[in-house]
């Protein structure tokens, strides 16, 4: 069993630092920093997800300000949720111009309403979701209208704490 070494505080003046461990650099760096938690946590949502697309596994700490001094608060999970199973695309008709475009574009759209959501999500604070999760978020971004999906996201992110 890989063991990790204890997080080092942050140099400098206290603010809000996401540090990142990664088992294959075996190594602490500064994923993100800022005067604002919200910025942070938003960048360790997206720097998760990224990790996670990569097949990669991280630990996140956080750092932040706390009656002047230096402390290290509850984390969030630094791992982003999995990516939702590749349906097998059927192969595109190349005979006929322009064959197959409603439905990429249909994907596409799907797609884009899933990030959206997921990103809401990640303002949030919610950064691992269960199998059920991730189902509920794709069986919303399919059957949600691209307005009705950024609303969930802007409620989301306010009640993340975001404004």
């Amino acid at each position: 069993m890989h063991k990790r070494p204890p997080c080092p505080r942050p140099p400098g003046v206290p603010r809000w630092v996401a540090m990142f461990h990664q088992p294959s650099r075996d190594s602490w760096t500064v994923g993100a920093e800022s005067p604002d938690r919200a910025c942070v946590l938003y960048a360790v949502g997206d720097m998760a997800q990224t990790l996670r697309a990569r097949g990669e596994e991280a630990t996140v700490a956080l750092w932040g300000p706390k009656d002047g001094a230096w402390h290290l608060f509850d984390a969030p999970a630094g791992r982003a949720p999995a990516p939702a199973p590749e349906a097998p695309a059927a192969p595109a008709d190349r005979s006929a111009p322009g064959a197959g475009e409603p439905a990429r574009l249909a994907e596409r759209m799907t797609d884009r309403r899933h990030q959206v959501l997921m990103a809401g999500l990640s303002k949030a604070g919610l950064y691992e979701l269960s199998d059920e999760d991730g189902e509920a978020v794709r069986t919303m971004a399919d059957l949600l209208d691209e307005p009705t999906v950024r609303r969930v996201a802007h409620w989301l992110s306010v009640a993340g704490g975001e404004r």
